[in-house]
């Protein structure tokens, strides 16, 4: 697959994360990328990956939608899993290098009103005081220390008493 974008790699990954047990929908997959990425790509961006994607047959739409393919699991599988998020791009991008396409596959039709929708209610919904499940968990800042879990001290070695 040449050439390949970092918008790939990116909405890859987010459609995996989005996408468990039911195909994702759109609002889905520009949450999940705001998660990953901290910034959502503009809408042509977008627009344009997809339907990329879904020729190379990486990406499907099932319904309302998007799910990956057998191709696009085969990509993603064996990621490092304690690895930060940009190296996790950084193999899927070099994986997709590598990608050969295979047979003709349909396009996705994808409305840029619709991917603006999508990006313009998920930053609505930041904005509310519900929890968002797809908001990484803040790090504590510096060493925390708890209660009952401070090391102590050696025992001092036994001192040998004189004698006979």
């Amino acid at each position: 697959m040449h050439p390949v974008h970092d918008v790939d790699s990116l909405i890859i990954l987010a459609i995996a994360l989005s996408s468990k047990r039911r195909p994702a929908e759109l609002l889905e997959i520009v949450a999940a990328t705001d998660l990953l990425q901290n910034n959502i790509p503009n809408e042509a961006k977008l627009v344009e990956a997809f339907d990329r994607l879904a020729r190379h047959g990486l990406i499907k739409a099932e319904g309302d939608g998007f799910a990956l393919t057998a191709a696009a699991q085969e990509v993603i599988t064996g990621l490092p899993r304690k690895a930060e998020t940009p190296e996790r791009l950084f193999a899927i991008k070099d994986r997709l290098s590598m990608y050969k396409v295979t047979g003709e596959h349909a396009g996705v039709a994808l409305d840029a009103a619709a991917v603006t929708a999508a990006i313009q209610a998920h930053r609505a919904a930041g904005k509310t005081t519900a929890k968002n499940l797809l908001v990484p968990k803040p790090k504590p800042e510096g060493e925390v220390h708890k209660p009952g879990q401070r090391q102590r001290k050696p025992m001092p070695a036994r001192k040998r008493k004189g004698g006979a």
